[in-house]
């Protein structure tokens, strides 16, 4: 996981349209970057609807939320349709940015070990800067969390 005070990296993703995004396109708004497994399971569907109800607070102070895992293009377009999501999901299959930001690690479940995404939420300020960086977020929690540290 990155640390507060580090420059956050660039990247370059397609959304749920194949649209390119970079994080240097948000420069001047703070950003709500959040890392998660799979689209449509239990957990990363709570987070991504607890952001998307809360996404009109965090827009009126100033913020976007982005959302990346390495689900494909095809699937955060079925997932953002289905729940309606009104923010960004970025589709990182070749791990890149989930790299960058060190939130692919070993994770354990029932005594298996793998590989995986760490729920993780960084809060990245006007110029580019992580202020704020949670690792293993609670799915639930985490919208109404990133959206008091604002």
């Amino acid at each position: 996981m990155l640390n507060a005070g580090t420059l956050a990296p660039d990247f370059e993703l397609p959304d749920k349209n194949g649209i390119l995004h970079r994080l240097s396109d948000y420069k001047g708004k703070k950003i709500i970057l959040y890392f998660y497994s799979k689209d449509n399971t239990a957990g990363c569907t709570k987070q991504a609807c607890g952001f998307g109800e809360l996404y009109p607070q965090f827009t009126a102070k100033g913020a976007e939320v982005i959302g990346i895992s390495k689900d494909s293009v095809a699937s955060h377009l079925k997932f953002s349709e289905k729940y309606e999501l009104p923010f960004t999901l970025l589709s990182d299959t070749e791990l890149t940015a989930i790299k960058a930001y060190d939130v692919w690690q070993e994770k354990k479940l029932y005594g298996k070990v793998s590989m995986g995404v760490v729920r993780t939420s960084y809060l990245i300020d006007e110029e580019g800067v992580i202020s704020k960086a949670f690792k293993r977020v609670k799915a639930a929690e985490n919208p109404s969390q990133m959206l008091s540290e604002l």
